[in-house]
């Protein structure tokens, strides 16, 4: 089937907050071929990754996305890697391109396993898609306190590994931190998996990071999530050589394979977090997933938006069955909780279970895309190169 038209939609709910949270707006991506649809979600800045898909030809490696997608032919996986891939030679000198071309891969695998009647993680090659432990991840409470009564909740919930992040973590005094992870043990009691993110509060400064390292043993954290900026693999493996039981875990501002390959071989991660909406799609983490596999780091997922982005961020591990947590959002807007018609809920045992119907399996809802579409029009020369476009 040929690629017939594709269609970025712009979703956002009336106030955004300057707070960690990036389901308070999205950025929808709808493919058409073959009198089938598809869809995907980027993580990104939903206007700059507009601007990408449709910006004017600086020159040849500097081209926007659609060059690379409209009117290919989609009949395999091994075409999406192939657009994967033009795309990338395309607009190799535009950094937003690896972000607007997630969504797009995404839609594209979502498209490819209707128009094959498979799940996508059949399309990756396995023969099934194990049950996913889920980590309820939030912010930390703006006190102890919050944080403790955050802690009884997840638990109350069945939640059997929870994380917390960003907020004041970081920020302040070591020992106000200690507060902070001292409070999440105690609400979770002494078996729950307990996960802390820093956010790379300390960019490369490995210093401050390793005054939190006791704590955090003290308060048997499995891992700490991005002390630094994806880049300081240094700092990373420095932070490794210090840590014994708390290990450390980082990946999902991974723009790329081979930027995610550097943190596992130089970095030292324990855990690579992956986001398909960031690092290129499902193409890319899928590498991800195999690469970590043959080296003993265990993949996870990195999502904190819909259940559209999901089910295409467990795609690429649903079949590693002893790569068994994912992060599942539980503080996300109603704009993110109500985007799609189903959700993946958890079952009897706790666990998530991605659908066994064609493609994704997750269907955005039209009533909420209408809800939340933002109307926008990008105009060059007189020429409209963007508008909304129609559900």
């Amino acid at each position: 089937m040929k690629i017939d038209s594709v269609d970025l939609f712009y979703l956002a709910i009336p106030v955004i907050k300057d707070i960690a949270d990036g389901s308070q707006d999205a950025l929808l991506v709808r493919v058409r071929g073959g009198g089938l649809t598809g869809w995907g979600e980027c993580e990104a800045s939903p206007l700059v990754s507009i601007a990408n898909w449709c910006c004017p030809m600086s020159h040849a490696a500097c081209r926007p996305v659609r060059d690379a997608v409209l009117g290919q032919t989609l009949d395999s996986p091994q075409d999406i890697v192939r657009i994967n891939r033009t795309a990338r030679a395309m607009g190799l000198d535009i950094a937003q391109t690896d972000h607007t071309l997630s969504g797009i891969d995404i839609a594209l695998w979502d498209l490819l396993g209707k128009a094959r009647q498979e799940p996508v993680y059949k399309l990756l090659g396995y023969s099934r898609a194990y049950p996913k432990t889920p980590y309820a991840s939030q912010l930390f409470g703006d006190t102890p306190q919050q944080t403790l009564e955050k802690a009884k909740q997840s638990r109350e919930q069945g939640y059997r590994a929870v994380k917390f992040g960003w907020g004041s973590y970081g920020r302040g005094a070591a020992e106000t931190d200690r507060e902070q992870v001292m409070a999440a043990r105690e609400g979770l009691g002494k078996d729950a998996i307990l996960l802390v993110d820093a956010g790379t509060i300390w960019y490369d400064d490995v210093e401050q990071a390793a005054l939190r390292l006791a704590a955090l043993e003290d308060a048997r954290a499995t891992w700490l999530e991005e002390p630094f900026v994806g880049g300081a693999l240094d700092a990373y493996r420095e932070l490794a050589s210090r840590c014994r039981t708390v290990k450390l875990a980082g990946g999902e501002g991974a723009h790329n394979f081979f930027q995610a390959r550097h943190l596992i071989d130089h970095g030292r991660v324990a855990f690579i977090q992956i986001d398909t909406g960031r690092i290129g799609g499902i193409s890319d983490a899928k590498q991800v997933a195999d690469y970590a596999c043959a080296h003993g780091v265990t993949y996870v997922n990195h999502t904190f938006t819909s259940h559209l982005a999901l089910s295409a961020s467990l795609q690429p591990f649903a079949g590693l069955a002893d790569y068994a947590i994912c992060e599942y959002p539980v503080e996300a807007t109603e704009l993110a909780c109500t985007l799609t018609q189903s959700t993946l809920k958890r079952n009897r045992d706790g666990q998530v279970e991605l659908p066994e119907t064609p493609g994704l399996g997750v269907e955005p809802d039209p009533l909420a895309i209408e809800k939340y579409l933002v109307d926008a029009k990008i105009t060059v020369a007189g020429k409209t190169v963007y508008q909304t476009p129609t559900l």
